[in-house]
């Protein structure tokens, strides 16, 4: 009856969808109908409103989705969502301010003598647009009504300049800021949480460990990431709507004819260019740029649009003067204020001291002013011309408030779909499938694919992206990340508006074409872009560094980078210090020069703290040697072993799916109490006889080699972790013994610079009164604790403060650890000058030698040339489904 409800579920939604029903009510109806009906059913024919729910009752599972979705908001970590009113705000009111208008225009003039380049015009504004409004239906409008004509005009074919205006149209569901992307990051952080979840549980199933490596943990993005990450798959998009226009023009002349601009490329022309190409140019590198340098979250930079939206509505929209700019003009002075004031001071109203940090904080605050008179005057502007203000805000409410109530339908949706276990369904078929991770993940795209052709792009984010992500994300084999699933995802999604037959862009630009261009053409028009994008798509997965390259880059080179001892690095830490001893022999001919040091000048512990230093550098090259060996006998037995591996974990993932069914069974035999019942009660009983004979077959399927094989392997990667446990430790040790040595002779200039004043300690502990000179001597020997391998002498002073110290303090017995402190002090000068002398140049050269290579994981964070070989390296998906 569960399956039954499910189906009853999906029939709903889809017969409410095809009739046309509003979307925002035919997701949570088709939820609440189903529930109730499943509820009335289960009362009537068992007496338990809870007898059709796969688990659970009615009453959870109706406020399920306002529960999952009321979280949302109520946790500081997730406030995604914020940014999407401010991004709409920012597209409307670029759109509404006649921006993309005189884009298009001046970008035709500039791009028509080249072959195809009307198209290639239209191309570029779209992504420009893309980058500003994001919005479909006003970018697709736009470039309709303004380059349609036009490109008609000059004789390009129909089925070409209808399929460029539609596809530009839609770049502004991948090309960042994007909306799309905004909802995808706030599914895949739910998403990201249960599939380490699962993951976790799958690997104590495999290796009966009670924690899972932190190394192996599924990473959850956020919309920054996938901004960055969707920003080069984007332009990848737009390159190849360009080439294809370039090449169809050179081959076919006739049907995407070259435009010569009758005007002159004058002074007059370059100076029309600037000032509509550099606006938007400017915002958008306000917004990224913010959001990639770290300094604005999404929300944060969603803001900055917004304003910015305003500043350049404000001299768009009024008529040409004198004060036309003075807005505009006034917000880049303050800028630029802010910008210096920031660089050159320390902004911290808590922290003022002295005249140059009230200076620093004065400029912040006439920038501030300055900032909040240019806007303000922009919305003067804006609010009385045509009423624009008005308008844009009335539409984002609306445009905003139809994302959030999909939002709410859809996770009551999703609710429902898990009530009548069709989450499930869906993970026992997806796991079931041959093909491993691959299979799975081609038959997820087809599946958005095709429901791309009936279903907006919000609806597939938000009911099908909770369902199979965390199946994907959890999958051990391709280790994907998340970003990357999402811009795959959200790659996939953008096809959504030119499939027919509910392509929205094709609606669109239908809605504004003249009568003379047929549908047909239009439809003809961008089967080639569906194609291009998804050529885009298989580029894109094939190279997942095209995604996870840009923002581990950002990552790895911002204040808040990973340390170098995060657990996920080490094996990309190892291949960049293998790759350095590979190519050159610097780090040995280093080890070998310091081999041939004259110790003896060293105390016995520092000279054995050097001695073990040495012999760790040695024991860490051989042992990365001994873990890459161990790491080539992985893989070469691993193509034997992982046949067998997926066998048995197919064969155990069969038996706890039996399992689980047999639970269930259980549970609903244990509800039905009543005799009218008994029937019922015995068909459930044999099933779950089969279910448990079926369990015992499953488990004869096993082969009796394979515990011995696994053993037998396990062997083999235990081997490796032992090495690369070893290199760690003596790498480690290389390093931060030296440096611990190098550290007392640096210090040896600050410990002599100590005598005058240990030497009048004397008359001191002699003479002073006894809690004076003990505040005194205290005070010395703290001054010593803090100069590296001056441990005695501070100690031998502790003494004195000790003997100074009470009701009964003892000048004689003071004075006595006095003498003893001057005499080790006496020692301690001679070695290291000595040592400081003839030993310092080279430990120095030894540690700098080794602190790129041995050293890298004792480093605070990373140099810049270390995170860019770390943001290359974890761009890559490693395969760790040999550890599960």
């Amino acid at each position: 009856m569960e399956l039954f409800f499910l189906f009853l579920l999906i029939v709903i939604m889809a017969g409410a969808l095809g009739s046309g029903y509003p979307v925002a009510f035919a997701l949570p109806g088709a939820a609440i109908i189903a529930i109730g009906l499943a509820a009335g059913a289960g009362y009537m024919f068992t007496g338990s409103t809870d007898a059709y729910f796969h688990s659970g009752g009615p009453n959870q599972w109706l406020s399920a989705g306002v529960t999952n979705l009321r979280g949302v908001y109520w946790e500081v970590e997730r406030d995604t969502l914020i940014a999407i009113p401010l991004f709409i705000f920012m597209g409307i009111m670029l759109q509404r301010s006649k921006i993309a208008e005189d884009l298009l225009v001046t970008m035709a003039r500039l791009f028509g003598p080249v072959p195809g380049g009307l198209g290639i015009s239209v191309v570029f504004v779209g992504a420009l647009l893309a980058a500003t409004t994001g919005i479909v239906g006003a970018t697709v409008v736009a470039m309709g009504l303004i380059s349609l004509p036009a490109m008609l005009r000059n004789n390009y074919s129909q089925s070409l300049a209808t399929g460029t205006i539609a596809a530009s149209g839609t770049l502004g569901q991948i090309i960042p800021p994007s909306i799309v992307l905004i909802i995808l990051a706030d599914q895949l952080a739910s998403a990201t949480d249960q599939a380490g979840t699962a993951r976790k549980i799958l690997h104590k199933e495999a290796t009966g460990e009670l924690s899972m490596p932190s190394m192996f943990d599924v990473v959850s993005t956020s919309a920054g990431e996938m901004f960055l990450g969707a920003f080069i798959p984007g332009m990848l998009l737009v390159g190849l709507y360009m080439l294809y226009i370039l090449f169809y023009a050179i081959l076919r002349p006739q049907q995407a004819p070259a435009v010569p601009y009758e005007g002159a490329f004058d002074l007059d022309f370059l100076k029309n260019v600037l000032i509509t190409l550099v606006p938007p140019l400017a915002l958008i590198f306000l917004v990224l740029g913010s959001i990639i340098a770290g300094i604005a979250t999404v929300n944060q930079a969603g803001a900055i649009g917004a304003a910015g939206a305003m500043i350049m509505a404000g001299y768009r929209l009024p008529a040409p003067g004198k004060t036309l700019y003075y807005p505009a003009l006034l917000a880049i002075a303050a800028l630029f204020v802010a910008g210096y004031a920031l660089t050159n001071f320390e902004m911290n109203v808590k922290g003022v001291e002295n005249v140059t940090d009230q200076l620093g904080i004065t400029l912040g605050v006439i920038s501030t002013i300055m900032l909040l008179i240019a806007l303000g005057w922009s919305c003067w502007r804006i609010f009385k011309i045509e009423d624009t203000l008005a308008g844009v805000m009335l539409e984002t409410a609306k445009t905003t408030s139809l994302v959030f109530i999909i939002l709410l339908g859809a996770a009551m949706l999703t609710a429902a779909f898990r009530a009548f276990g069709g989450e499930e369904l869906v993970r026992e078929f997806l796991l079931g499938l041959p093909g491993g991770f691959w299979t799975q993940f081609v038959i997820v795209m087809l599946v958005i694919f095709i429901l791309g052709f009936f279903l907006d792009f919000i609806e597939i984010a938000v009911v099908v992206v909770p369902i199979v992500a965390p199946i994907l994300l959890a999958d051990p084999e391709a280790n994907i990340t998340a970003v990357w699933l999402g811009v795959m995802i959200g790659l996939n999604i953008q096809t959504s508006f030119l499939t027919p037959p509910f392509g929205f862009a094709l609606f669109y630009l239908r809605g504004v074409a003249p009568a003379v261009v047929k549908t047909v053409q239009m439809y003809k028009g961008v089967i080639a872009f569906i194609l291009l994008q998804l050529t885009a798509l298989a580029i894109v997965g094939s190279y997942p560094p095209l995604v996870n390259y840009l923002p581990n880059r950002v990552s790895f080179l911002s204040e808040t980078s990973p340390p170098p001892r995060n657990p996920r690095l080490q094996m990309c830490l190892e291949e960049y210090v293998g790759q350095k001893l590979s190519e050159s022999t610097e780090i040995q001919d280093a080890i070998a020069t310091a081999r041939a040091f004259d110790l003896a000048v060293l105390p016995e512990n520092l000279s054995d703290d050097m001695t073990d230093a040495l012999d760790s550098a040695d024991t860490a090259v051989s042992e990365l040697e001994s873990a890459f060996a161990a790491e080539s006998e992985v893989e070469a037995a691993a193509d034997d072993y992982r046949p067998q591996l997926r066998l048995v974990r197919g064969i155990e993932k069969q038996i706890r799916s039996a399992n689980e069914a047999i639970d269930n069974l259980k549970t609903r035999i244990g509800r039905m109490r009543d005799e009218s019942q008994a029937s019922a009660r015995t068909a459930l009983e044999a099933d779950v006889a089969a279910l448990t004979a079926e369990v015992e077959y499953l488990r004869e399927q096993i082969p009796e080699s394979w515990k011995e094989v696994h053993e037998t392997f396990q062997g083999l990667t235990n081997a490796e972790n032992a090495a690369r446990t070893r290199y760690r430790r003596a790498a480690d040790s290389a390093y931060e013994d030296a440096l611990d040595v190098l550290a007392v002779l640096e210090a040896t200039e600050s410990f002599a610079a100590m005598e005058p004043q240990l030497r009048d300690l004397k008359a001191t502990i002699e003479s002073t009164p006894e809690s004076e000179a003990e505040d005194l001597v205290s005070e010395m020997s703290k001054a010593f604790g803090k100069i590296e391998g001056a441990d005695d002498v501070e100690d031998a002073l502790k003494d004195v403060a000790k003997a100074l110290k009470g009701s009964n303090p003892d000048r004689v017995e003071a004075m006595e650890s006095y003498d003893t402190a001057v005499s080790e002090f006496e020692s301690q000068i001679a070695w290291r000058q000595q040592a400081d002398a003839t030993l310092r140049p080279g430990l120095t050269s030894y540690v700098d030698t080794l602190r790129g290579s041995l050293g890298i994981r004792v480093q605070d964070r990373f140099t810049r040339e270390q995170a860019l070989a770390m943001a290359s390296c974890s761009s890559q998906h490693r395969d760790i489904s040999l550890n599960f």
